[in-house]
């Protein structure tokens, strides 16, 4: 009696299994390659509820990072900025402009004629409070929470915000420029020297270098002057899987 199926099929488990083993491996590496923060997190732009412009205020105007994020220097984290920050400037510049509505309303809250007193009409809650809430920005840059990464301590030894995210001066909205992966972190842990700068040239993101008067060249074309600029600041970059996974 002639055979059902074909001879071929015989092999056919074993064509199922070495194709799966393939399909499986390329998947991984596909899945390894580009589920990294290169592929998953550069780029991303989301849009925010006021079109606040970097490259306005810090390029052009000149701003320096920390007249808004004046946490940096201090603490673990770079806060964003309050309405109360925006209105320093905006309460004369722009004032009516419709575009920074959502800062006036954050700023004034329930306060809805500007004049600093709550009336009773105004007061929606009922608690004889003025309820303010905050302007809902969209964070971008956020390191996973089994990361431990401390803003003051980066700042305060000569790496600039530019290092990390990007030329900010030059966009209009920001956008997640860096990886911020393992690798790019302990690739500046490795090459401290090539990374630092002098501490008043941190928020300078257009600098590259230049003579210092005080001895230091900082065009870090080897590894002397780069050096020597660590043990000033006093950088221990350390490559301790302890330093950010505690």
């Amino acid at each position: 009696m002639s055979n059902v199926f074909p001879k071929w099929t015989n092999r056919l488990p074993l064509l199922v299994l070495v194709g799966g083993v393939l399909l499986g491996g390329g998947v991984v590496t596909g899945v390894t390659y580009y589920f990294t923060p290169k592929y998953t997190r550069v780029g991303y732009q989301p849009v925010q509820p006021v079109s606040f412009s970097h490259k306005t205020h810090a390029g052009e105007l000149g701003m320096d990072c920390r007249f808004c994020h004046n946490m940096a220097e201090k603490s673990w984290f770079s806060n964003i900025p309050a309405a109360s920050t925006c209105m320093k400037c905006h309460s004369t510049v722009l004032a009516e402009d419709p575009r920074l509505a959502p800062v006036r309303d954050s700023f004034y809250g329930e306060d809805t004629n500007h004049d600093g007193e709550l009336q009773e009409d105004e007061d929606k809650n009922q608690n004889g409070k003025n309820d303010r809430s905050p302007i809902p920005w969209v964070q971008i840059h956020k390191t996973p929470d089994y990361v431990y990464f401390d803003h003051s301590v980066h700042v305060t030894r000569g790496i600039s915000c530019v290092k990390c995210h990007g030329r900010v001066d030059q966009m209009d909205e920001v956008r997640h420029a860096k990886s911020m992966s393992m690798g790019f972190c302990l690739e500046c842990h490795r090459n401290a020297h090539e990374n630092v700068r002098p501490l008043d040239k941190v928020t300078d993101l257009d600098w590259k270098g230049g003579s210092d008067p005080h001895g230091y060249s900082y065009h870090f074309v080897d590894k002397t002057d780069g050096a020597s600029l660590t043990d000033k600041l006093g950088v221990r970059a350390s490559e301790s899987c302890s330093v950010c996974h505690r």
